[in-house]
C-alpha cells in the first residue's frame, strides 16, 4: 500500500531561527510587532497547503542561554502572545492549521482552554495547543505565586537531566491538559437550544465540569461553547524520558529532535517505549511523530550555507540547535525528508532560519518537489486541523449514549 501524504508544518518565531536574522537584507525587523507581517506568514503557508503553523511564546524575554535571562540587545527581544495573534490572523485563512504555544505552569487551565476554544471558533475548527512548562525558574517572578526549579549550567547539558528536574512540572502539564480537555467537554455538542420563541437558550443538564486531578480540582460551568473539533489536537516538543512520556500521556502529536535516521528511529523506539509505560491504546488515540529540522534553502546550491554563514557572522557565533540544521536546497530537503520518514514519522516541523525567505524556500521549492514525487497534497481535503491529522472528532467525556436516561 502506498504511504499516507506526508504531514508538513512551519514553526513560526520572530524574524526566523537564526539569532541574526533580523539582520538579514530581506528581514522586515521594524514589522515583528504588528499583525500585517504575521499574517503574510501564516497566508503564505497556506498557500503552500501546510497542515498548520506554529507560534513561539515564552514569560519572559527571549535570551541565548536556555534556562535564564541575559542583557544582549542585539538579538530579537519581545514577542506578541501567541493565543492573541493566532486568533487575529484566523479570519485571514481558510484552512491551515494554528497552533500557539500557552504556558500551563503560571497559566490556569480555565484560561488556557478557554482561549484556545475561542480560537478554535474563530477559526471554524483550525484550532491547536502546544502546552509549554516554565523551564526558566526567572519566569516565576512575573507572578510572585510560586518558584519553580532552577536549573544549573551542568543541568542544560544533559536532556536527560534538564527531563529529571522538570519532571514535577511536566506531572503538573499533564494534569493541565486533561483538566483543558475537560473543559473544552463542558458544555455537549447540543448544549444550546437558542429557541427564541420558548426562551430557551441552552440545556443546563449538558453543561459540565468536574474535574479532580493531582494538581487541579476545576468546577464549572465552562463559559465557552465546545469547540467545533470537540478537542482541539494538543502537541508538545520533547527531547527526553520525561518530556516523551508527557507526549504519550497528554498529546495528540510529540515533535521530536533527531540528527538522523538512525536517530530518528531510536527515538522514535523511546516514545514507543514511553506509550507502553503509560497504557496508552494508540487504536484508540492515535500519537503522531513529527521531527523538526531548521532549515536555510536556496534554489542555487551553497547559497544557502552562505547565507548562513553571513548570519553566524553578524551573530558572532556559529548557529547551535537542538534541531538538526539543514541547509541547501529543497531538493537535498526532499530527499532527506523522505530518509528520514522511512524510521517511521508521519511528518516534520520545519523551522525557517530567516523570515521571510526560508518560508518562501519552503512553500515554492520544498512543496512542489514533495508534490511531484507523490508524497504531499495539492489540494487541501479537509476543513479542520483533525481532519489535516487524520485525527477522529471526539464525543464528549459526559455525553450519554442515544436513548439513555438521565
Amino acid at each position: 500500500m502506498p504511504a499516507p501524504p506526508l504531514h508538513l508544518a512551519v514553526a513560526l518565531d520572530a524574524a526566523g531561527w537564526h539569532p541574526a536574522a533580523w539582520r538579514a537584507e530581506d528581514a522586515r525587523p521594524a514589522e515583528l510587532f504588528r499583525a500585517d507581517y504575521w499574517a503574510d506568514l501564516v497566508t503564505e503557508a497556506e498557500r503552500g497547503l501546510l497542515d498548520f503553523v506554529t507560534f513561539e511564546d515564552a514569560l519572559g524575554m527571549q535570551s541565548a542561554a536556555f534556562h535564564r535571562p541575559d542583557d544582549r540587545v542585539d538579538q530579537v527581544r519581545g514577542r506578541l502572545d501567541a493565543v492573541l495573534l493566532a486568533a487575529r490572523v484566523a479570519p485571514l485563512t481558510t484552512r491551515i492549521g494554528l497552533v500557539p504555544t500557552a504556558n500551563v505552569t503560571h497559566t490556569e487551565p480555565f484560561h488556557v482552554s478557554t482561549g484556545i476554544a475561542a480560537l478554535d471558533h474563530a477559526s471554524t475548527g483550525r484550532a491547536g495547543l502546544r502546552p509549554q512548562i516554565a523551564s526558566r525558574a526567572a519566569d516565576a517572578a512575573h507572578f510572585g505565586r510560586r518558584t519553580t526549579p532552577r536549573l544549573t549550567d551542568e543541568d542544560v547539558r544533559d536532556p536527560e537531566r534538564i527531563g529529571r528536574r522538570l519532571s514535577p512540572l511536566f506531572d503538573e502539564a499533564a494534569d493541565a491538559v486533561e483538566a483543558a480537555r475537560r473543559l473544552w467537554d463542558g458544555r455537549e455538542d447540543d448544549a444550546e437550544i437558542r429557541d427564541a420563541a420558548t426562551g430557551s437558550f441552552i440545556d443546563r443538564e449538558k453543561v459540565h465540569i468536574d474535574f479532580e486531578g493531582e494538581h487541579f480540582s476545576v468546577r464549572g460551568p465552562v463559559i465557552t461553547p465546545r469547540p467545533p473539533q470537540g478537542r482541539p489536537p494538543v502537541m508538545s516538543l520533547a527531547h527526553a524520558s520525561v518530556p516523551y512520556e508527557f507526549a504519550a500521556r497528554a498529546a495528540d502529536a510529540v515533535w521530536v529532535t533527531p540528527h538522523d535516521r538512525a536517530g530518528a528511529a531510536a527515538i522514535l523506539a523511546r516514545v514507543d517505549a514511553a506509550v507502553r509505560r503509560t497504557g496508552r491504546d494508540t487504536r484508540a488515540r492515535p500519537l503522531l511523530r513529527f521531527a523538526e529540522v531548521l532549515v536555510f534553502l536556496d534554489a542555487e546550491p551553497g547559497a544557502a550555507a552562505r547565507r548562513k554563514a553571513r548570519l553566524d557572522d553578524l551573530d558572532g557565533a556559529e548557529l547551535g540547535s537542538d534541531a538538526e540544521v539543514f541547509t541547501g536546497t529543497p531538493g537535498e530537503l526532499a530527499d532527506l525528508l523522505l530518509d528520514w520518514r522511512e524510521a517511521g514519522l508521519d511528518g516534520f516541523r520545519l523551522r525557517p532560519g530567516a523570515l521571510p525567505h526560508d518560508l518562501l524556500e519552503i512553500t515554492r521549492g520544498l512543496v512542489p518537489e514533495l508534490q511531484r514525487r507523490g508524497v504531499f497534497r495539492t489540494a487541501y481535503d479537509a476543513t479542520t486541523l483533525r481532519g489535516h491529522l487524520r485525527l477522529p472528532r471526539p464525543g464528549s467525556h459526559y455525553a450519554r449514549p442515544s436513548g439513555t436516561v438521565r
